[in-house]
């Protein structure tokens, strides 16, 4: 039985161009469909003319491009918009001509830079198109217009998605970091309260124990040295506070972290398989640092419960998402144990940047599985 789930992860990590190529395959193979031939777009009221081998270029230029219409949208519009034109001056009026609404839906969506010269330019190779037209068409200037406008709402709904999407990730931005500093001074107050009250109770009870007793030498070099101990755990407290201050920048794991995670696990006996595809996002936001914590965690509870079990770990860098997997076979990892709260945390963390995790046995093996969104717009 197929995982969809899976199906659909592994298609999210494809290439744009291969999950955009089907698309322009699809109005390709339809322009050529007997039912379908001089059933497209009519503009200017050219007299229809049969396929030649004209066509088949005109329609190849209007259905193919499209496999490129996130990662280039203006060469993609371009191409379909010199299709279409030639398309409508010779009269195919091909059915792969509706592809120039989906190129411009595609550029007002994901265009980030001259949307108003794109904008512009192709409104003035409009008029020349109507002008063209006029002279060797039918129709009125009325249809032009028209059609223009139709034009302008296509480029319209490309550019609202795209403003969606921008406000949609802005807003996990500033869940994510609300609460990472909810949980950064909650961590802090209890570390405070807790840790450093005993800390230096300790430290003050040695102290007055070495003016209590007899103090031969043997116990006043180990009550100095509990006492060096304790004053070295506050100076690296303080400086674990100023790491959870919400004032303090957060901060991704530098590049090689990953790396150096699984050289310590193999350096502590387990044997890790690791894997890294794709290129990190120029900006992830916390899902870096998200990402860095999964693999953590599960290194740790490998080397908890399964030490010595062959480790595999897996992470894909996305356009939109990270996604990691932990896997660890043999016996010994068919259960996680412990208490489950590191799990229970990487999956708050996960979930508040709107991606999925689940932790579980797989087969004679334990597996941990994450996808993290970037909040970048596709």
């Amino acid at each position: 039985m197929i995982d969809h789930r899976r199906f659909l992860a592994r298609w999210r990590r494809l290439d744009p161009v291969l999950r955009d190529l089907p698309l322009g395959l699809l109005f390709l193979a339809s322009a050529f469909l007997p039912v379908l031939q001089s059933h497209g777009t009519q503009l200017g009221g050219v007299p229809e003319r049969p396929f030649d081998a004209l066509a088949v270029v005109v329609v190849a230029l209007e259905s193919l491009p499209l496999a490129v219409r996130r990662r280039w949208p203006a060469l993609c519009l371009t191409l379909v918009a010199l299709g279409f034109a030639v398309d409508q001056l010779r009269g195919y009026h091909s059915v792969a001509g509706t592809a120039l609404a989906v190129a411009l839906v595609s550029a007002g969506a994901h265009l980030r830079q001259l949307r108003r010269t794109t904008a512009l330019l192709f409104s003035a190779a409009y008029v020349a198109l109507a002008i063209a037209l006029s002279r060797v068409g039918t129709e009125p200037p009325s249809e032009f217009v028209t059609f223009f406008l139709l034009l302008v709402f296509a480029w319209g709904i490309g550019a609202w998605l795209r403003s969606t999407r921008a406000a949609e990730a802005d807003r996990r931005r500033r869940v994510a970091e609300d609460t990472l500093a909810a949980e950064r001074t909650r961590i802090a107050r209890e570390l405070h309260d807790v840790v450093t009250h005993h800390v230096t109770a300790m430290v003050v009870q040695a102290e007055a124990a070495r003016y209590l007793t007899a103090a031969p030498d043997l116990l006043d070099r180990t009550l100095t040295a509990i006492t060096d101990t304790g004053r070295r755990a506050i100076t690296d407290l303080r400086h674990l506070l100023d790491l959870l201050n919400p004032d303090h920048e957060a901060k991704a794991p530098a590049e090689g972290g990953l790396l150096a995670l699984v050289e310590q696990a193999r350096q502590a006996g387990q044997p890790v398989e690791f894997t890294e595809e794709g290129t990190p996002a120029e900006s992830a936001g916390s899902a870096d640092l998200v990402a860095y914590r999964v693999v953590q965690e599960a290194l740790t509870n490998a080397l908890k419960h399964a030490r010595g079990s062959h480790t595999s770990v897996e992470v894909h860098h996305g356009e939109r998402e990270i996604a990691v997997a932990v896997s660890t076979a043999g016996s010994g990892s068919t259960s996680p144990g412990g208490s489950g709260r590191g799990l229970a945390g990487l999956r708050e963390r996960v979930g508040v940047l709107g991606g999925d995790f689940s932790a579980g046995r797989d087969g004679a093996g334990f597996t941990v599985c994450a996808r993290i969104p970037t909040g970048n717009p596709a």
